[in-house]
């Protein structure tokens, strides 16, 4: 008999696919069939035909993503039940629907038709997200009678909170939380302190990882999307991955002296500062961006090509092109190689995988 839980979140890039992928990982490491699938989906830029037009099957980036580097076959990438997008919530408004209807009884057939699996849904990004389309965390849990294994942005003790109202909204269905994106000098006082604190408010936590700059990166080619920049040189490094941002608005003696203690950087400086983007090529810099008025000097542009690194031009102040970039440190999906290996790692490390599989109620040979 198949059995299905759920991955969900209070809040948005709160590191549910990382936890899907560590979770899918040892279950198929231990001989289980998995699924893996959004009921709610929330990009489909891959379902997109030539002519535009959409897929009748809703398979979400994210689920095309874990199929791939999990290697499942498409049997087992389950597609969603609706879309969420504003045309497509203007039209239940309109049709006065709240309900996920007919749709969701047939998902729910799906879910039992093949023998022994084990389904991982990914749930909306936060708690109240998905309502409009009878698919929020509470709703789906209940409608599948699903276990829910919450994965927990956590900042400070404030942060309870919003795990407080998940235990309200889901009642028995809440197996336990994941800490994510710790500060790693907290770790400890959390686990000894905080852990059995939540323990006694009934809030099992199964893991308490570390914040993870590489998770939080964004690829150059990311930022040349979101800025609408254009590429000046080395438009094939666009997949270098940038942890940090620092602004060239300095003097170059205590920029080059700020950018030897940064890694993996995205500078953002003057088109006119020649000085500090010489200077900042020669420190970890994954792209240079360019500001305002005027063009790259022949120069700079030769250095960059020799160092390979994407050298990028915006139209935009350096003030609106920073505030662009920092919005998008962790809130970009988890779709490079990379993170999904460093994921795979972090989960391993910091959860209980054992105590998880055993709530859920999967046997999984971990530890037993």
């Amino acid at each position: 008999m198949s059995k299905t839980f759920l991955i969900g979140s209070c809040e948005p890039f709160s590191g549910k696919s990382a936890l899907v992928l560590g979770i899918a990982r040892n279950l198929i490491a231990s001989n289980h069939l998995v699924r893996f699938g959004k009921p709610l989906a929330t990009s489909l830029e891959l379902n997109v035909s030539a002519s535009g037009d959409i897929q009748e099957d809703l398979l979400d980036d994210d689920v095309r993503f874990v199929g791939k580097t999990l290697n499942l076959s498409a049997e087992n990438l389950i597609p969603s039940i609706q879309f969420l997008a504003a045309s497509t919530a203007s039209k239940r408004i309109e049709n006065n629907t709240l309900d996920a209807g007919v749709k969701f009884d047939e998902f729910k057939l799906s879910l039992d038709s093949s023998d022994n699996a084990i389904n991982i849904l990914e749930a909306a990004g936060s708690l109240h997200e998905g309502l409009l389309y009878g698919l929020s965390l509470s709703q789906l849990a209940k409608g599948l009678n699903a276990k829910v294994l919450l994965a927990h942005f956590w900042q400070d003790s404030r942060s309870v909170e919003a795990l407080l109202e998940a235990k309200n909204q889901l009642g028995d269905n809440l197996s336990g939380v994941v800490l994510n994106a710790v500060n790693p000098d907290q770790i400890k006082d959390i686990k000894e302190n905080i852990v059995p604190s939540l323990k006694s408010l009934g809030l099992d936590v199964f893991g308490v990882m570390p914040r993870s700059p590489l998770l939080r990166s964004v690829t150059v080619e990311e930022l040349v999307r979101r800025l609408n920049a254009r590429v000046v040189c080395c438009s094939e490094r666009l997949e270098l991955m940038v942890e940090t941002l620092s602004i060239g608005a300095m003097s170059v003696n205590s920029a080059m002296e700020f950018f030897r203690r940064r890694r993996n950087m995205a500078v953002v400086t003057g088109a006119d500062r020649t000085d500090i983007q010489l200077a900042a090529l020669e420190a970890s810099t994954q792209c240079l961006i360019l500001t305002g008025a005027g063009e790259p000097l022949p120069q700079l542009i030769n250095r960059s090509e020799e160092l390979e690194v994407p050298l990028l031009k915006v139209d935009r102040d350096t003030l609106s092109t920073v505030e662009v970039i920092e919005q998008a440190f962790g809130h970009v999906r988890l779709h490079e190689t990379v993170k999904a290996t460093y994921a795979f790692r972090l989960v391993q490390e910091h959860c209980d995988l054992h105590r998880i599989f055993k709530t859920l109620g999967i046997s999984t040979g971990i530890h037993e």
